[in-house]
């Protein structure tokens, strides 16, 4: 999530801006935001949101997932697996083509993983499909999957930000004239202006996309968005700010469209340096927090707490556990543990994102009836991944909703977890053995009673804190039509339309 910027400098890259009359093309041009630069045009190594804004539209996977969380073929018609879960054969549709006009076959897939699964390659998709054994094409739309272990949600992952078909012939030009299937055509991107694409008119799905072109420009202050969305500058902002919620809700002419995600922000304990150590120091900080107050501070109503990445509105969501504060217990857990009168903590928040300074704040007022002094120290988010996380005691982080309750916890609270191993350092032996047992699981009821005791175990013995789920919102002019708001904070642009 915290990628290094390689599109830093002010080269424009690609082609000359789309011309006047793609806009008379059906369905008209959107202008949207982005609130940063991209980092990566290379899908593989897609670390940040604006980054899979662009790769979900210029690029495709073997799956996808819609609005309402369900996953639908997308590059794959069909799917099946061996009875023991651990093969995977995916179909591939015909007459696919990248934009260079090349038509796809499973050499481009066997080429797309096979680069992800390459530690030198950098993706961070490479953590989602560590189970993938092999991979084969039987024939040129065919591929194999083999796996190290039963995993019956696989098809699930494949829709993962990072898991874009590329192809196997433009290996080396992804990061200047990226080549997608998508229903976009890359045109240009000029950091710290404008990202411009223009419609693909070989897509595979039939009439779509409808636009003739998306023109993002890159508007880091909230202000400036709000005040060009009122102005009619721009059609659309993406990832609207929380705060700004309420008063654009009151504007003529402007839809706010908002949705429940899987995104989460939280508390870093690291559980290898003291105070956070010690398993009962770090229960007594979960004790005092009101997470109900924590969504109100800080995202102003406009999420839900939260026990772990698992959301309330999954049907694995552990709903008997609840969320009230217990000073009392948290007192006497801190005395058990050999701090009766608390301690001196500093709590490193990350500048530029809202949402996590907020939190500190209420955070820094939560924990001081328990004696814990808090200090707050600000840092700028881009410096986050070399001088904090996995270094720091205690810090303010998040991140975005994954495709599974798999993928949205083993990497956090396996022993084995990528992210567990980086953030930190957790291990309990009933935990790696329910998350492993989940993986294997055949039935959705099987997975729920396994989720269902993880989140009472980590609630008992946390490696830190997971706070709340944050809602994600797009607000536009009601001129954009066939458009909805999506849970991973993408955008689905195939139906839209602009009026006008």
């Amino acid at each position: 999530m915290r990628r290094r910027s390689l599109l830093a400098s002010g080269l424009v890259i690609g082609a000359p801006a789309l011309p006047r009359s793609a806009a008379a093309q059906s369905g008209g041009v959107l202008r949207a935001t982005l609130n940063a630069n991209l980092n990566n045009l290379d899908p593989a190594r897609a670390g940040i949101a604006e980054d899979y804004v662009y790769s979900n539209l210029v690029f495709n996977g073997l799956t996808r997932i819609d609005e309402e969380r369900k996953l639908h073929p997308d590059l794959a018609e069909s799917w099946e697996s061996s009875p023991d879960l651990k093969s995977w054969t995916f179909r591939l549709r015909r007459g696919v083509k990248f934009h260079h006009g090349r038509e796809m076959t499973s050499a481009d897939v066997l080429a797309t993983y096979k680069r992800i699964l390459d530690p030198s390659t950098g993706s961070p998709g490479r953590s989602q499909i560590l189970m993938v054994a092999n991979v084969e094409a039987p024939d040129s739309h065919t591929v194999r999957f083999d796996l190290s272990i039963p995993y019956g949600d696989f098809p699930s992952l494949l829709m993962e930000r990072q898991l874009k078909i590329i192809p196997a012939d433009r290996l080396d030009k992804l990061s200047t004239e990226p080549s997608g299937t998508g229903p976009f055509r890359f045109v240009s991107f000029q950091p710290g202006d404008r990202l411009i694409l223009e419609r693909n008119p070989e897509y595979f799905e039939a009439g779509m996309p409808k636009l003739a072109g998306v023109t993002f420009r890159i508007i880091p202050e909230d202000a400036a968005k709000v005040a060009a969305l009122k102005a009619g500058d721009i059609d659309m902002i993406w990832n609207v700010p929380l705060e700004a919620v309420e008063g654009l809700e009151r504007e003529q002419g402007i839809k706010v469209d908002e949705a429940t995600t899987g995104t989460w922000d939280g508390l870093v304990l690291s559980n290898v340096q003291k105070p956070f150590d010690d398993a009962r120091v770090r229960r007594a900080v979960l004790l005092a927090l009101d997470k109900a107050a924590l969504v109100r501070f800080a995202v102003f109503g406009r999420g839900a707490p939260t026990h772990t990445p698992i959301p309330p509105g999954s049907p694995f969501f552990n709903g008997d556990i609840g969320f009230r504060p217990n000073i009392a217990e948290a007192k006497r857990l801190l005395a058990e543990a050999g701090y009766p009168n608390g301690f001196s903590v500093p709590l490193i928040v990350p500048v530029g994102r809202p949402t996590r300074e907020r939190m500190g704040l209420a955070v820094q007022q939560m924990l001081r009836p328990l004696g814990i002094q808090v200090e707050l120290r600000r840092l700028p988010y881009n410096r986050f991944n070399a001088e904090v996380t996995g270094k720091a005691v205690f810090y303010a982080d998040g991140y975005f909703a994954r495709p599974t309750a798999d993928t949205a916890t083993y990497p956090w609270f396996h022993s084995t977890g990528t992210w567990n191993g980086t953030m930190w350092h957790y291990k309990n032996e009933e935990v790696d053995r329910l998350l492993d047992a989940a993986r294997a699981a055949r039935t959705p009821e099987e997975q729920a009673t396994l989720y269902k005791r993880f989140q009472q175990v980590v609630t008992e013995d946390p490696p830190g804190i997971i706070a709340y789920m944050l809602n994600f919102a797009t607000a536009y002019r009601t001129r954009l039509k066939g458009y909805r708001t999506h849970p991973y904070a993408w955008l689905d642009l195939r139906n839209a339309t602009i009026e006008g």
